[in-house]
């Protein structure tokens, strides 16, 4: 009986998706009322986030996913629909990071501009892991410098949409963009106060990448890219002897990926006559709690690195 009423809404999101994209959903999408704002729909809170730094008081941004939301498990439901057929833009991570919202994000294209900012970075500079054969990784903000390419690309998209504030839009890019290039110079900096030894960032999983290549850290994921892949004992037991090897202090865990499969490597060293302890909660794939620092990206970022460093120094 349950199975079957997923089933129906599955179906029923189906036939909404059909026919929003049929009937270009009915509220306009793809072109702004006039005098009004831009309506933009972002799949995470990251994106959503940087979309409003750029846009100002001339967009009204939604973000479908909330704090503690794992996007690569997301399914839209019928009011994201309705979200999504109401936009004038919709702007996602991509690089399958929302991966079983493909198909309707797919459909949402044909009426109005869609666009994935992972996208838009050049493939040499992304992460193509021997484990993820065949796709990039799709965690692309974890290196500031690498996220804040995605700016020209999301304020040339306002301009085409609302050119009565072209101007404002990239000045907004452009000053955002200091703030980040500044940022990650910070990030930088306490990384490397970090003696060389302790630069081991263990996580619930393998979100970190593009931070450990820009800021000098091994990452280890307990679990892989992507968390649709359980992490089963004998990732445990790899992570269980990565940490007596290496003699790292702390391992962490992230606020959208249940703690059970850290708590396992705590109590695997345990077992083994050593103690790690949890270092603390990282951010992942989506921002803190709205009207929190972590509720912004650089909040965001400043936390997590705060975070890494007191707890492995």
């Amino acid at each position: 009986m349950v199975e079957n009423a997923r089933r129906f809404r599955g179906w029923a999101t189906a036939v909404l998706v059909a026919g929003v994209a049929a009937c270009g959903g009915g509220g306009g999408g793809g072109q702004p009322e006039a005098g009004g704002p831009v309506r933009i729909v972002a799949t995470t809170n990251i994106v959503a986030d940087t979309a409003r730094r750029l846009a100002g008081d001339h967009a009204r941004v939604e973000a479908l996913m909330g704090p503690g939301v794992d996007p690569h498990l997301y399914k839209a439901s019928e009011s994201d629909v309705r979200r999504l057929a109401e936009a004038d833009l919709i702007l996602y991570n991509g690089l399958h990071l929302e991966g079983k919202m493909g198909d309707i994000l797919v459909k949402m294209a044909r009426n109005r501009p869609v666009v994935a900012l992972g996208e838009g970075i050049p493939p040499e500079a992304l992460r193509e892991p021997p484990e993820f054969a065949g796709q990039y990784d799709p965690h692309v903000w974890f290196d500031v410098s690498l996220w804040a390419r995605t700016l020209p690309v999301i304020a040339e998209e306002l301009a085409a949409l609302d050119p009565a504030h072209a101007a404002d839009y990239r000045a907004n890019a452009d000053a955002y963009g200091a703030e980040l290039t500044r940022l990650d110079a910070w990030v930088e900096t306490e990384i490397a106060s970090l003696p060389e030894e302790r630069r081991v960032l263990v996580t619930a999983h393998d979100a970190f990448g593009y931070f450990g290549r820009r800021y000098g850290m091994r990452v280890v994921g307990i679990q892989g890219i992507s968390t649709l892949a359980e992490a089963g004992l004998q990732d445990v037991e790899r992570v269980v002897d990565l940490v007596l090897e290496s003699g790292v202090p702390a391992l962490f865990v992230e606020s959208s990926v249940p703690r059970r499969t850290a708590e396992a490597v705590v109590a695997g060293v345990r077992s083994r006559g050593r103690e790690v302890e949890i270092g603390g909660e990282l951010f992942s794939d989506s921002l803190g709690p709205k009207g929190s620092p972590e509720g912004t990206y650089p909040g965001m970022v400043r936390h997590n690195v705060t975070t890494i460093v007191e707890a492995l120094r």
